[in-house]
């Protein structure tokens, strides 16, 4: 199909900084049929000898064009996708939630599971083993938080150490209260393989000390590295409040 043609002039009579501004007169073509228009050409006087210019409109209806030309004529980097941003923004809470979740509350690791898995007092003292003996009570905040750390250091030393649990509350352990001096709780005392006191850690402290004092302990050495260490603690004189006096109801 012939390509129509339209001719036009435009001056100006304005000047700007004293210079007359004056269009030749441009020819417009429409290069396909008038239902789809694909492109239009502006150019100047085909009869002048000046060097011309051509503009390119493309209405992109079928016409693809690559993020990178995109980018080029737009002068700013294209928007990442807005549902792929969302998906990832989803995924980094989940992954954040679930690690704090894993080191945190360790999955549920309570001051139940550790009694459980515990040995009776008596039976450690005579099997020839060291001994980790943690005195604690059930509403003792920092004994509930540090229960999975416990419970972590103990199935990793389980064959080489006797872990005991000792609750305060539990009228049938008052000697042996005032025999380690226990005033406040959690209070881990290390024992020798012959039952006598290396040395004790109270209350909320670095993992590593226990981890050290329980290597030390299975190595048998002939000290533990915190033989004396005290952090933040409840203090025992509470149990008064929650004594019981049925030796079988608790550690």
């Amino acid at each position: 199909m012939a390509a129509a043609r339209l001719v036009f002039s435009l001056s100006l009579p304005s000047s700007t900084h004293g210079i007359n501004r004056k269009f030749q007169p441009f020819l417009l073509t429409q290069t396909v049929a008038p239902s789809r228009v694909r492109a239009l050409r502006c150019q100047a006087n085909p009869e002048s000898s000046e060097p011309q210019e051509k503009l390119v409109v493309d209405n992109g209806s079928t016409s693809e064009t690559s993020p990178a030309t995109k980018e080029a004529s737009s002068g700013f980097p294209e928007s990442p996708n807005r549902d792929v941003n969302r998906r990832v923004a989803v995924a980094s809470v989940v992954a954040a939630l679930a690690l704090f979740l894993s080191t945190r509350l360790d999955f549920g690791i309570s001051l139940k599971d550790l009694t459980a898995s515990a040995l009776p007092y008596e039976e450690a003292l005579s099997n020839g083993k060291p001994t980790v003996v943690e005195f604690y009570a059930d509403w003792c905040e920092v004994c509930r938080e540090l229960a999975p750390d416990v419970y972590k250091i103990e199935q990793q030393y389980k064959d080489k150490v006797n872990f005991v649990m000792l609750n305060v509350d539990n009228t049938k352990w008052e000697q042996e209260l005032d025999e380690f001096g226990v005033e406040g709780i959690p209070h881990f005392a290390f024992l020798d393989r012959q039952g006598n006191e290396e040395g004790n850690v109270v209350g909320r402290l670095p993992r590593q000390y226990l981890v050290e004092n329980v290597n030390a302990l299975a190595a048998g050495k002939q000290s533990i590295p915190h033989a004396r260490a005290v952090g933040q603690y409840s203090s025992a004189e509470a149990r008064k409040v929650h004594q019981v006096t049925d030796p079988l109801s608790h550690g």
